[in-house]
């Protein structure tokens, strides 16, 4: 190995080592990981640590609906920890499955966002002129319209289901990393190692795909880690209304409107239990991406 390639290396450890010692030194964040990894977990081990599959139809009794916390099962079997909703689903298993839903939308559409977003930012930047102002117009156009209102236009033609949603969701989110991408991809093209290796005759997708990208993905995993939270919000907020997921495969936001109902029955535990597991997952990622942000970024360095 070269005497550049073994400094490169060092650097970019030293680099890695520094930020994840950062991190870690935030005790908040630490705790937002560790919550989050309870909740990434649990949501992977779902038909393992779960009494039942609150999906199968034949797995739920309506002589067990909207039972109380601690209640035992009609026929014995187990005990509802965290009671019954008004179908008879064991709030426990519920509350894990619907994770599962909110995981895969919030992360799933992030991630699929992501690339194309950054793709598009990216050749805006390097290619400029009419290019540049016709992406940049429509990512302009897109931020301009309300979130919400875009999804409900949306999902109201479209129809609901899990892919739906996250077609919905990245129609909606690829700007936010277009823009980022653009803006950090414009910086590094002024840099002298992009001059020099275009005075090597290197091809300009080499040098966005292995000199600029890889200095534009600091703020861009920020973004990403925010968008996460901002992705499993709109999904609940969009089942909540009733155009998210279907009813015989609940999330955490179809949850809390079943118990929407019965919060003037004194059946509290329907909704805010669903709810509380939903607080629990967008703050921990909120705590991870804040850190995220601050060691990522130098100006925030104290």
């Amino acid at each position: 190995m070269s005497g550049v390639s073994m400094a490169k290396t060092y650097d970019e450890r030293s680099i890695w080592w520094r930020v994840a010692a950062d991190f870690l030194h935030s005790r908040i964040a630490v705790g937002g990981l560790v919550v989050l990894g309870i909740v990434v977990l649990a949501a992977l081990l779902a038909p393992w640590i779960t009494p039942q599959n609150p999906y199968d139809l034949l797995q739920l009794d309506v002589l067990d609906a909207r039972l109380p916390p601690g209640s035992r099962s009609s026929e014995g079997g187990y005990t509802y920890w965290l009671g019954t909703d008004g179908q008879g689903r064991d709030l426990y298993s519920a509350i894990i499955y619907g994770l599962r839903i909110s995981l895969t939308v919030g992360v799933g559409s992030a991630l699929i966002a992501a690339v194309i977003g950054t793709l598009v930012g990216l050749v805006a930047a390097y290619a400029g002129g009419k290019v540049d102002a016709l992406l940049m117009r429509l990512v302009d156009l897109l931020l301009s319209f309300p979130t919400i209102l875009m999804a409900l236009m949306i999902l109201a033609y479209v129809g609901k289901g899990v892919g739906n949603v996250m077609l919905t969701l990245v129609l909606l989110e690829w700007a936010y990393y277009a823009r980022t991408a653009r803006g950090q991809a414009l910086v590094e093209a002024r840099r002298e190692y992009v001059d020099a290796a275009q005075g090597q005759g290197i091809p300009r997708w080499r040098i966005l795909t292995g000199h600029i990208l890889p200095n534009c993905l600091p703020p861009l995993l920020v973004i990403g880690a925010l968008q996460i939270a901002r992705a499993i919000t709109l999904e609940a907020t969009l089942s909540f209304l009733g155009l998210g997921v279907p009813i015989t495969e609940p999330s955490l936001g179809l949850l809390i409107s079943n118990g929407y109902q019965y919060l003037l029955s004194n059946e509290y535990w329907i909704s805010f239990f669903p709810g509380v597991a939903l607080l629990a997952a967008i703050v921990a990622i909120n705590l991870v991406g804040d850190q995220l942000r601050d060691v990522l970024n130098p100006r925030l360095q104290k």
